[in-house]
């Protein structure tokens, strides 16, 4: 097996490894814990790193709370279309939206924080779910003279598989590292996002293709 060597264009974008997506969290991802020790081989071999964070008012729309008779995990029409439902998550100053404590990047760059607005939820690290209001990553992974961007963290069929299929869309060589990824797998979602990302051209791969 050819070991894919990183070079100083590339970018490691780390997804959303905070506590209400950890064991124990309000939004827990089943073995979500398990990929930090991972997570953090695979930064030592990037010069480049990037953190995203979700970031959510305590009256977000996307929670279930906030709509009378709903559970987590249905779905509403917003103006932007279908919203699912979550837990309430993430909410700025909680520990739930704390970086986990175990990620060992010190040499990260930049942490994006996202679904900071109150109306619209926010998944991918480019930009919020109406499709329009943009992070500006984008733009500074193009400042920067980056050109690959390799996706780890939680959950691969929504924050990881969006931010993938977005940094495509954006022109970058996209490569998602699967076992350095967990996913929630609601109604489906994994096997959507994985013919998603397929379709858009994202690359997936294991670790051992990098690490050897």
């Amino acid at each position: 097996m050819t070991t894919i060597a990183i070079s100083p264009r590339d970018v490691l974008v780390v997804v959303d490894v905070q506590y209400d997506f950890l064991p124990g969290g309000n939004l827990a991802v089943t073995g979500g814990d398990e990929i930090v020790p991972l997570v953090n081989t695979l930064a030592k071999r990037f010069a480049n790193v990037v953190f995203t964070q979700d970031w959510h008012p305590a009256d977000h729309i996307s929670f279930a709370s906030q709509h009378a008779g709903m559970a987590p995990f249905e779905t509403i029409e917003l103006a932007y279309g279908t919203q699912v439902l979550w837990p309430d998550h993430c909410v700025w100053g909680t520990h739930g939206a704390e970086l986990s404590h175990g990620l060992d990047i010190p040499h990260a760059q930049l942490v994006i924080r996202k679904g900071y607005n109150r109306a619209v939820d926010s998944y991918s690290g480019f930009q919020e779910a109406d499709r329009a209001t943009r992070t500006g990553l984008a733009g500074y992974l193009r400042e920067r003279g980056l050109e690959t961007v390799y996706v780890v963290g939680l959950a691969t069929d929504f924050c990881v598989a969006w931010t993938a299929l977005d940094a495509r869309a954006e022109g970058f060589a996209t490569v998602v590292v699967e076992d350095a990824t967990r996913a929630i797998d609601a109604n489906g979602s994994l096997e959507i996002a994985g013919t998603d990302m397929a379709a858009a051209g994202v690359t997936r791969i294991m670790s051992k293709e990098i690490l050897g």
